[in-house]
């Protein structure tokens, strides 16, 4: 009886949460249509196909257990550039060259190589760029009026409608700060709803519907455009798609994980099953590329989702609106345009996250958006990969090593399987003889001419932005700790990581500097004084007032510390 009373409740969070996230889900999927420039019912096709595939490969081979697919956002200007290239006829078959190839990344596993080939930083890059282009995109949504044919600020009903989306974003990010931890759902359905009956009363530019109707064909390339050159760039173009495409489900999958209310295992494989095999299927009635989203997936684990059945839920919902599609004409372009906007920036201020780990990577995260803003997805990734690349082979040639190394050095990140115990500063391996750990330590920059002060503001600065590897990437790779809240010693950066990863639980944990003296033996330094560790526990913040002792020492490759003891003030 239990057994059936437990399935009940599964059955009823999962289409309470599914039905939630359908409705959050049409705007985004109608804003990421027109700036595809795809009919708006094949992308909402698109979504239904998508999510009936989800649920299926979840049952066999689950990927993720409460995300939600749906059309990439990320992907936008690429498909749009794809269709100025080629030719909405081409597009089925673009598609189709796509899924080919995630079929092949997911056969042989290859998406943990794309991950080292191109570094997560330049991804946030990419999808700033793009962000940026979504947000400018809408933004004449905001102003247009019925009335106006160019934008004039003397125009009662353009003021009027500057106004009203100027009220609504306000009042968007006012609900999505409240509700963004238990019901992220809420503010997008609540600027719709609010959008549709201030367009009651008020004239405003509304949602237009062109009808499409549904074939099914071959997704065979348009034979009075082929040529040689064009097959070419079309399988360029694709494998650009795939890529990009596989990147970003890699990174949502890493945080759907973390939303998972069972805190289940993410397998981005079986993701990527999913994901060639809709795309593979929507190629064939026109479709568009699908991931799991991760504004949709927030949506669907907060609302209470357990396992991917609320897909389906999510589907009945867009179902609806593709069998009556008139309905969408009571959307307001303006309403539209503020959660398009928002989505935009949030892609934007994703960079903002990378500067966790360096100047050089926050800069170069930077040139890359700008890249992409200015020239396009491809060539701007392009080249900031090739700047990548010339900086890092001259950082090596700096510190006397040869070509030939640097060769064998950038084959082996696609060889070596990395050992989970192994961090930016340090590589792990197995001894196959004794099988015993092999500790490496990984060369850092020789220009690093920090002071020790600095040097410690790092350790400071990774703790307060909970960036575990930017912490332990301080230690010597064998390092003593004998941290603040441990029971226990802890050596080397294997058993550091687990302590930090553990610390991190406390919400907003952060760390203040108070006083210190410094001591130096040789080329030993040693910095005591005090700290306060603080976090919040119930809304209440807890201070823990602490000593401590870093031994640090700097050789040519920059500061590392050797040992780390620290202890809470006696009571």
């Amino acid at each position: 009886m239990s057994r059936i009373h437990s399935l009940l409740e599964t059955f009823r969070r999962d289409a309470i949460a599914g039905s939630v996230t359908g409705l959050m889900a049409i705007p985004l999927t109608i804003g990421i249509c027109l700036m595809s420039e795809y009919p708006i019912q094949t992308g909402l096709l698109t979504v239904i196909f998508a999510c009936v595939v989800s649920f299926i490969t979840y049952l066999f081979k689950p990927g993720n257990f409460v995300g939600t697919p749906g059309i990439a956002a990320g992907l936008a200007p690429v498909l749009a550039m794809g269709i100025h290239l080629f030719g909405m006829q081409n597009m089925p078959f673009l598609i189709f060259l796509t899924a080919s190839f995630q079929a092949i990344i997911w056969r042989y596993d290859l998406q943990k190589y794309i991950l080292k080939a191109v570094p997560h930083y330049l991804v946030e890059g990419l999808l700033a760029g793009i962000g940026l282009k979504i947000a400018l995109k809408f933004l004449p949504y905001t102003y247009n009026a019925i009335t106006a044919h160019e934008f004039d600020i003397h125009n009662n009903d353009e003021v009027f409608v500057i106004f009203i989306s100027l009220v609504s974003m306000l009042l968007f990010l006012y609900l999505f700060k409240k509700y963004k931890t238990s019901s992220p759902g809420v503010p997008y359905i609540a600027i719709i709803v609010l959008g549709v009956i201030i367009s009651m009363y008020v004239p405003l530019p509304m949602l237009h519907i062109e009808p499409v109707p549904f074939q099914l064909l071959l997704p065979l390339p348009d034979q009075s455009t082929l040529t040689p050159m064009l097959i070419v760039k079309m399988v360029g173009y694709a494998l650009m798609l795939s890529t990009i495409d596989v990147i970003e489900q890699v990174m949502s999958n890493a945080a759907i994980e973390k939303m998972d209310p069972l805190k289940r295992p993410a397998n981005t494989n079986n993701s990527l099953l999913a994901i060639w095999i809709a795309n593979l299927g929507s190629s064939f009635f026109g479709g568009m590329t699908n991931l799991d989203g991760l504004a949709k997936s927030t949506t669907n684990a907060m609302a209470g989702a357990i396992t991917k059945l609320s897909n389906l839920f999510t589907a009945a919902v867009l179902g609806v609106f593709v069998a009556f599609p008139h309905l969408l004409t009571y959307l307001p372009e303006f309403a539209l345009a503020v959660l398009m906007i928002f989505s935009g920036w949030k892609m934007i201020a994703g960079i903002f996250h990378v500067a966790s780990h360096g100047q050089y990577a926050f800069m170069l995260a930077m040139f890359c958006g700008i890249l992409v803003f200015k020239l396009g997805i491809f060539e701007g990734l392009l080249i900031a990969l090739g700047l990548h690349g010339l900086i890092t082979y001259i950082i090596y040639r700096h510190s006397d090593t040869s070509t030939w190394i640097i060769i064998q050095n950038f084959i082996k990140k696609f060889t070596d399987e990395i050992h989970p115990f192994s961090t930016e500063t340090a590589t792990v391996h197995q001894d196959d003889i004794t099988g015993g750990l092999k500790y490496s330590s990984i060369q850092k920059i020789p220009s690093d001419k920090k002071s020790l002060t600095q040097f410690i503001d790092d350790w400071a600065y990774g703790i307060n932005s909970h960036n575990v590897l930017n912490v332990v990437g301080t230690y010597d790779y064998q390092a003593l700790l004998w941290g603040t809240f441990a029971k226990e010693l802890r050596e080397g950066h294997g058993n550091i990581k687990k302590y930090f990863e553990h610390l991190f639980e406390l919400e907003k944990l952060h760390v203040e500097f108070e006083s210190c003296e410094v001591r130096q033996y040789r080329d030993i330094f040693i910095q005591s004084g005090s700290y306060v560790f603080k976090y919040h526990n119930r809304d209440q913040v807890v201070s823990i007032p602490a000593r401590y002792s870093f031994v640090c020492k700097k050789e040519n490759t920059g500061w590392y510390i050797l040992e780390h003891h620290s202890s809470q003030f006696p009571s």
